[in-house]
């Protein structure tokens, strides 16, 4: 147990709390989304919850930590979805929400606190021209150094890849648990081992990232009779340079009827593609949709959507919110996240979604990697078994299909493909050498120094 006490004496001043309920609100994440971790993870919570305003504060905080050798777990929106926030050890939760400023936006690159919600940052950025390249379905909840630090794909993945790809993470001002606790102003490569690694290997203060100008995005719902019809349409469009797009998602028809605010413009039994393209795309979109067999159903301003709290802009049923959406209704369900091959795409999408229909609603989303143009998915599955779930991924793998395991705690085994290139555990042990940064999380890391008996 930490010495509670004693950090309440050392962090006068700062805002923090003991209070149980909060502690067990802010120790947790989407987790349950996995009943694999839901049964590791229920329970667990922080001793210590603490919210700084600024640089200094956080180190303060980490100098009081290190000396009392208490684990620090960082949180942001808590919007992941693999326990990154979840404290394994207890010690202190150190929320992050306060520090929310745009610091300068030059040259189209913005350095922003990383508390910011990823919805204000994209609001004031597009006051001056710009959005961002990419954000998650948790856009309106998630903070920008929680998507940084934990995610890195989602909407705007179809022309700018994800978080991993050089030069969509301009740097990072990051603070260490070393003795004593500095803070490391990262450029370039240098700041990959910051990069969706669950605050493990240091604490992000503040975040440069590259923005493109900004779009009047139009939300369009396609509907076809064919599942095929629809994939094909979606990557036609991933390849069509000619329409500007941010995002394109495609549903079995077993998904639409649980999206509430559409579900009824989607006719019985059909297949469902959901995308953001500029308005100077929408005539060749339309073109493109009926040579696949597609009718349009519905549209809508996504920015106008996404400003109204009572609407619900398309990207709230893309990425992984397509299984909250499922989840509301049904929570005999969890899911996966493959990426298909680059070549043969559509047959491999077909050889997993056929043989494990019933149990198995195929959900796609169009995403470059690496300069390449593919599809991700995060299928929903019918829940029955551990066993089972890895019986479906191992048949997913067995046709080629990549993995990232979304049922495990470690980033090793759960990153795969969406690893971030870079020595993270070399990283880790400079800058948090007894291992109290999120411990538990980093499956290789030994501590590269002792703690006293």
């Amino acid at each position: 147990m930490a010495d509670i006490a004693g950090l309440l004496a050392a962090l006068d001043g700062i805002e923090v709390s003991t209070d149980r309920a909060l502690l067990r609100q802010k120790s947790r994440d989407f987790y349950w989304y996995s009943p694999i971790l839901k049964a590791i993870l229920d329970g667990k919570a922080g001793e210590l919850y603490a919210r700084p305003k600024d640089e200094a504060e956080v180190l303060r905080i980490l100098a009081a930590c290190r000396a009392a050798r208490v684990p620090v777990t960082t949180r942001g929106g808590g919007t992941g979805n693999y326990g990154q926030c979840v404290p394994l050890e207890g010690g202190v939760i150190l929320d992050m929400t306060a520090m929310a400023k745009p610091i300068s936006l030059t040259d189209g690159v913005v350095d922003v606190e990383c508390g910011m919600k990823m919805i204000d940052l994209d609001l004031w950025a597009r006051d001056q021209g710009w959005e961002l390249k990419l954000w998650p379905s948790t856009k309106r909840t998630a903070t920008i150094g929680g998507f940084v630090a934990g995610g890195g794909a989602g909407v705007g993945g179809i022309a700018h890849g994800t978080m991993r790809e050089r030069g969509n993470l301009v740097g990072a001002r990051v603070a260490t648990m070393q003795d004593p606790p500095v803070v490391l102003d990262l450029e370039g490569d240098d700041a990959s081992p910051v990069n969706r690694t669950y605050g493990t290997t240091g604490i992000m203060t503040r975040i440069r990232l590259p923005l493109t100008p900004a779009q009047e995005w139009r939300d369009i719902a396609i509907g076809f009779e064919k599942f095929t019809d629809a994939s094909a349409f979606a990557l036609a469009l991933a390849f069509a340079d000619g329409i500007p797009k941010k995002m394109c998602a495609v549903f079995d028809s077993q998904l639409p009827p649980f999206f509430r605010a559409i579900a009824d413009s989607v006719p019985a039994g059909q297949s469902l593609v959901l995308t953001m393209v500029a308005p100077s795309g929408l005539r060749a979109l339309r073109d493109l949709a009926r040579d696949h067999n597609g009718t349009f159903l519905v549209e809508q301003s996504t920015v106008e959507a996404e400003r109204d709290p009572d609407k619900t802009p398309f990207y709230e049923y893309c990425w992984n919110h397509t299984t909250l959406q499922v989840l509301k209704k049904d929570r005999g369900v969890s899911y996966l996240q493959c990426r298909f091959p680059f070549e043969d795409t559509l047959a491999a999408i077909e050889a997993v979604r056929v043989p494990f229909r019933d149990e198995v609603w195929m959900h796609t989303e169009c995403v470059r990697f690496g300069g390449r143009t593919t599809m991700s998915a995060l299928p929903v599955i019918r829940w029955t078994s551990a066993e089972r779930m890895h019986e479906i991924m191992a048949a997913f793998e067995a046709v080629g299909i990549g993995i990232a395991n979304p049922h495990v705690l470690t980033i090793e085994e759960g990153s795969n493909y969406r690893r971030v290139p870079g020595d993270q555990l070399g990283f880790k042990q400079r800058t948090d050498p007894l291992g109290l940064l999120n411990p538990g999380k980093m499956r290789d890391f030994v501590p590269a120094e002792t703690t006293p008996a």
